[in-house]
C-alpha cells in the first residue's frame, strides 16, 4: 500500500513548515516503514485527507485488529498529544495503543465511521442555532475529559504550559503589526486579561488548545470520541476559549456572542468571565496569525469577533 499523502496535506505541510516540512516529507516513507516493522503493522488504506500536520492511515495489527498510525510534523501544539491521550485512557477519547518517543508516532484506536460532530468549512458552523445541542454534547465530553496528568510513562513528553501561551501573547501585544491594526483600547484590554489569566483559577489540568467540533467523531465503542487533542496543562476555563470563538465567528454580533458565551461557559461549568477572557484572547491570537500570514480578510473577520465579544 502506498503511503502517498493526499495533495491537500502535502500542500499544508509545505506551506506551514517550509524547508522543515520538505525534509519531513522526504523522510516519511522510511519512518512509516520502520514503525510498521516495529509494531507489526500492515497499511490497509490510503492516508486520510483533511489534515495539516500529519500522516494518518489505517493499519492492521499483528493480532488482526485494526488501528490508525499517526505521524505528525512535530510542533509546540502537538507536543503533548501522546501524553494527553495516555492520560485519557480511552475515557471519551480514542485509545492510545502505543507511542514511539523517537519518531513521535502514535498507534491509535480507529474511530469509525469517524463522522465529525460538526464539519469544519472555512467559516465555522458551531454558532448556528441548530447546532446548540451539539455544543452542549461537546461541553459534556470536555467536562468528562478534564483531569490532572497522572502516571505518565518515561519517554512521554511533558505537557506544554498554557502559561507559556499567555506569556507569548503578552509579548506579541506590543508588536507593531498588532498595535497598528487594533484600536489601542483593544490591546490595552487584552493586556489586562493576560495579566488576570497569568494566575490560574483552580488546579492545573489537561486542557485542549483545539476544541472545534470537527475533532469529536462518531465511533463504535462510544457514540462520540475525541481525536487529535492539542493537550496543554492549564486551568479548566482554557477549554472554553476556542469553542466560544468558533461560535462567534459564525455570526460576529454581540447578541448571539453573549448567548454562546453564556451557554458554553455554563455547559462546561466554568466562570463566564474567565471563559470570556480566553475567547477574547484567542480571537486576537487569530488576528496576529492572520497578519503574519498575510491573510487580511481573515484578520478582519477575527477583528469582528473581538468586537462582538467586547
Amino acid at each position: 500500500m502506498t503511503i502517498g499523502l493526499p495533495p491537500d496535506v502535502v500542500d499544508n505541510i509545505r506551506t506551514i513548515f517550509e524547508e522543515r516540512g520538505d525534509r519531513w516529507l522526504a523522510e516519511l516513507p522510511a519512518v512509516v516503514d520502520r514503525q510498521c516493522r516495529k509494531w507489526e503493522l500492515e497499511l490497509i488504506g490510503r492516508p486520510f485527507s483533511g489534515g495539516t500536520h500529519s500522516f494518518v492511515a489505517p493499519v492492521r495489527r499483528g493480532d488482526g485488529s485494526v488501528a490508525v498510525l499517526k505521524i505528525a510534523v512535530p510542533d509546540e501544539e502537538n507536543a503533548g498529544e501522546a501524553t494527553g491521550m495516555h492520560c485519557y485512557q480511552g475515557d471519551g477519547a480514542a485509545r492510545l495503543y502505543d507511542f514511539d518517543p523517537a519518531t513521535g508516532a502514535l498507534l491509535l484506536e480507529w474511530a469509525r465511521p469517524g463522522t465529525p460532530l460538526i464539519a469544519q468549512p472555512r467559516i465555522p458552523l458551531e454558532g448556528k442555532p441548530e447546532n446548540a445541542g451539539k455544543i452542549q454534547l461537546a461541553c459534556a465530553l470536555y467536562r468528562r475529559l478534564r483531569r490532572p496528568p497522572t502516571d505518565i510513562p518515561a519517554g512521554y513528553p511533558a505537557l506544554p504550559l498554557v502559561a507559556d501561551i499567555v506569556s507569548g501573547w503578552q509579548r506579541r501585544l506590543s508588536s507593531p503589526e498588532l498595535t497598528g491594526y487594533l484600536p489601542a483600547a483593544v490591546t490595552a484590554r487584552a493586556r489586562e486579561l493576560c495579566a488576570w489569566l497569568t494566575v490560574p483559577d483552580g488546579p492545573l489540568l489537561i486542557v485542549n488548545r483545539d476544541t472545534h467540533l470537527g475533532n469529536i467523531v462518531a465511533a463504535e465503542r462510544e457514540p462520540w470520541l475525541l481525536i487529535d487533542p492539542k493537550s496543554f496543562l492549564g486551568e479548566a476555563a482554557f477549554d472554553a476559549g476556542f469553542l466560544i470563538m468558533k461560535q462567534v465567528e459564525t455570526q460576529p454580533d454581540p447578541v448571539p456572542a453573549n448567548r454562546a458565551l453564556a451557554a458554553t461557559a455554563d455547559g462546561l461549568e466554568l466562570d463566564r468571565e474567565r471563559a470570556h477572557a480566553w475567547a477574547y484572547l484567542r480571537a486576537i491570537e487569530e488576528i496576529d496569525w492572520s497578519i503574519e500570514d498575510d491573510r487580511p480578510a481573515d484578520a478582519d473577520r477575527y477583528r469582528a469577533v473581538v468586537a462582538a465579544l467586547s
